[in-house]
């Protein structure tokens, strides 16, 4: 009976995500007509959204401020921006099969804006290659990590979901400068 509601549930999720693609809806959702890559698409899609939103924060944010952190135990803004670009450089670079010593290292967090931001754009061009190469044939590819093994679907989402949390800490950073955030901008 189980296996049977597994086919069922997967066959569903398809359909609906076929539907949704036909019809244009969200980013993420695959392109019309593209059936073999449902999962990737989603990561993909979900990698997209992020990376705009915190390439808009960090540039955003006016130098001045990025020395910025609410109370002396917080990180500053710049600090966030280099730990997003470090997790990423390590998480894409993995996904890439780049040797660790071959990693880029982030500039200092009393690097100036620009320099910090081109860090950070580098960091986003190495997983931009790594999500490029996402299928749903390969998600399940174990990879070295560290001193673990790792699946590449665990890798992309949790670079995503990552990179999702720190957007949080760079968007309240941005309001508590005044400033409105690039995902609440109309």
């Amino acid at each position: 009976m189980k296996p049977i509601m597994v086919v069922c549930a997967v066959a569903g999720f398809g359909v609906m995500a076929l539907s949704q693609a036909a019809q244009g809806q969200a980013a993420g959702s695959p392109p019309a007509g593209d059936s073999t890559n449902v999962v990737a698409a989603e990561v993909q899609g979900r990698y997209a959204q992020i990376k705009a939103n915190v390439i808009k924060a960090a540039e955003k944010m006016p130098p001045e401020n990025y020395s910025y952190q609410p109370t002396p135990d917080i990180r500053t803004f710049a600090r966030v921006v280099n730990h997003v670009t470090e997790a990423q450089t390590r998480s894409c670079g993995v996904m890439n099969h780049v040797a660790p010593d071959a990693m880029a290292k982030p500039p200092a967090e009393t690097a100036d804006k620009a320099t910090i931001v081109e860090a950070l754009k580098a960091s986003f061009a190495e997983c931009d290659k790594a999500y490029a190469a996402l299928t749903d044939a390969n998600l399940t590819e174990m990879l070295q990590a560290g001193q673990a093994k790792r699946s590449r679907i665990g890798i992309s989402w949790g670079n995503v979901s990552h990179d999702n949390e720190q957007y949080a800490t760079l968007a309240l950073y941005l309001r508590l400068k005044g400033l409105v955030p690039p995902s609440s901008e109309k």
